[in-house]
């Protein structure tokens, strides 16, 4: 049965779901920067997932980085599955650019979570959830 870690509800807000996956907003605006979760059980590696589970992650992660891309003109889309502080599997998929908070070295430990204004916040939502919306992807609940 899947249960969302703690740490992750705590660290970003649900924009919706794909056929996998719960597509989550981080609540750092450093970056742009969402996760896509896998709504399976106990599940800690993309190994663990099933053949057709993984296809789907790779297909959703894709769908995922490139809205991201249309939307942000990054340098670059790190996409990143570690686990090491919260063991659910999950993948962070992080728009860069040059000259952001941590560029060209990776996001973790280089600058403290920036909170985001409440209307900042309404608004990155809003642009993904729109950008998101179509085949595969059906919106949180208000």
């Amino acid at each position: 049965m899947f249960s969302l870690h703690p740490q992750l509800e705590q660290d970003s807000i649900l924009l919706g779901h794909m056929d996998l996956c719960q597509v989550r907003l981080s609540l750092d605006a450093n970056y742009p920067w969402c996760l896509l979760i896998p709504e399976r059980g106990a599940v800690t590696e993309i190994h663990h997932l099933s053949e057709e589970d993984r296809h789907q992650l790779m297909d959703e992660s894709c769908r995922l980085a490139e809205v991201m891309v249309g939307l942000f003109d990054p340098k670059k889309i790190n996409v990143a599955a570690l686990g090491n502080m919260v063991p659910q599997l999950h993948l962070h998929h992080v728009a860069r650019f040059e000259g952001d908070a941590a560029w060209p070295a990776p996001i973790w430990g280089r600058a403290a979570a920036l909170a985001y204004a409440p209307e900042a916040l309404a608004k990155r939502r809003d642009k993904l959830i729109s950008a998101l919306v179509g085949e595969g992807f059906t919106p949180a609940a208000n």
